[in-house]
């Protein structure tokens, strides 16, 4: 026998696929409600473009990535974002001389080596969306509003948005000096990773989980009190603007998110059920990640929600479709007889967009109708030898057990009736 499939990934079948897809087409509503088109990009990418947009030092890049070298002995790695993904794209296939800002959104799979656990995987799925091109605080408030109706589209509720502002290459080096002045009394205190933290990106050492409780990291020092007046006004704005639009939020100066590229605004959706794992989405502002992987200076703001939370946390709340959906029409063979009128007439009617199924194994015609009932069939076709002696077949209402004689050729106007 195979081995099973392998650790932190998991097969998605029929039972469960029509929660996915209903997720997805409240996905697709909203982002048209926004004006956000879809885009797709490889599923695999060049190492660099990951060591270089997410940044080296990140526990993305040195821990959990899937990284291997293919035949012509090239270092690619599969995405564990989309973000730097989108960026090369736009830079690559010139997107920033059209009318700005790009707006787009993307769903698919991405890879992280990653502790498997409830809504985490090492294959997840992710829902995103970047918008490129315009540096408005406007636009950052108007992801975060996204966001947020995708989830409460959804029917969740209990979310906590949490915002912060990380600043920018301006203000940020101060920021970093004081941050390391502080902990350097404390380095030997500080996890293994946070060490190594220290001098590549002491800003992360804020975002630990390890060390969170410990006693002295409530007095770092905080970046939104070292902004500078551009950064500052920007947050100002954006706040007033979810203030305007009646969303909730909370100040987290703690909140940097786990990525190099992020600039002024950062986010976070929580959903408190969910427990430990709370954090369904987040994002934030990358004014230089453009400019970082070639491309012009170009500003950009976008957020990724996992999937596989959102599922998890609509399950809990009974907010998911259950059963499979329903076929319109299910033919009855009683004898082998009537097999090639009933693919006919079910190939015709199918072509003419109804959903149409037939016993394809070995079945009395009372099993069948049980099956038709599985199926939740609104009609049965009943193809028995006396109705196609006169060129005819039974129409069964399964709702009300009513049936009546029908004609092949006048079938398609009787359910267009």
């Amino acid at each position: 026998m195979l081995t099973g499939v392998p650790r932190g990934t998991k097969d998605i079948l029929p039972g469960t696929i029509n929660g996915w897809r209903y997720a997805e087409q409240i996905i697709r509503e909203v982002c048209r409600e926004f004006n956000y088109q879809e885009i797709r990009t490889p599923i695999f990418e060049h190492t660099e473009l990951f060591q270089r947009g997410i940044g080296d030092g990140t526990d993305v890049v040195d821990k959990e990535m899937y990284t291997f070298t293919d035949r012509s002995g090239r270092s690619l790695t599969l995405r564990p974002e989309n973000t730097a993904s989108v960026v090369r794209s736009f830079v690559e296939n010139k997107l920033y001389a059209e009318p700005m800002p790009l707006k787009v959104f993307y769903i698919g799979p991405m890879f992280r080596y990653d502790r498997p656990q409830a809504g985490r995987m090492r294959q997840f799925h992710q829902f995103g969306v970047e918008a490129l091109g315009a540096e408005s605080p406007v636009v950052d408030a108007e992801v975060i509003l996204l966001a947020l109706t995708v989830l409460k589209r959804f029917g969740l509720k209990d979310l906590k948005l949490k915002i912060n502002s990380v600043g920018c290459p301006n203000c940020r080096p101060q920021h970093r000096k004081l941050l390391q002045d502080y902990f350097r009394p404390h380095l030997d205190e500080l996890c293994e990773d946070c060490q190594s933290r220290f001098d590549r990106s002491p800003l992360r050492i804020l975002d630990c989980k390890v060390d969170a409780d410990k006693p002295f990291m409530a007095g770092a020092p905080k970046i939104t009190d070292h902004l500078c007046d551009e950064c500052r006004a920007h947050f100002e704005t954006v706040k007033k603007l979810l203030d305007e639009a009646g969303v909730e939020y909370e100040v987290d100066s703690n909140l940097v998110r786990g990525l190099d590229y992020y600039t002024k605004t950062a986010f976070e959706i929580q959903y408190a059920p969910l427990g430990a794992q709370s954090a369904v989405g987040g994002g934030g502002r990358y004014d230089g990640l453009v400019e970082e992987l070639g491309g012009p200076s170009t500003p950009g703001v976008g957020f990724a929600i996992g999937l596989e939370r959102i599922l998890l946390a609509m399950e809990k709340q009974n907010l998911l479709p259950t059963g499979k959906e329903a076929v319109d029409i299910f033919a009855v063979i009683p004898d082998e007889g009537g097999v090639t009128d009933a693919f006919r007439v079910i190939t015709n009617l199918r072509n003419k967009g109804l959903v149409c199924d037939m016993n394809l194994v070995e079945r009395s015609m009372k099993a069948q109708m049980k099956q038709a009932n599985r199926e939740q069939a609104r009609f049965a076709l009943i193809f028995g030898e006396e109705e196609r002696s006169r060129g005819a077949v039974t129409v069964r209402n399964m709702a009300d057990s009513s049936q009546e004689e029908v004609c092949f050729g006048a079938l398609e106007a009787y359910f267009n009736k």
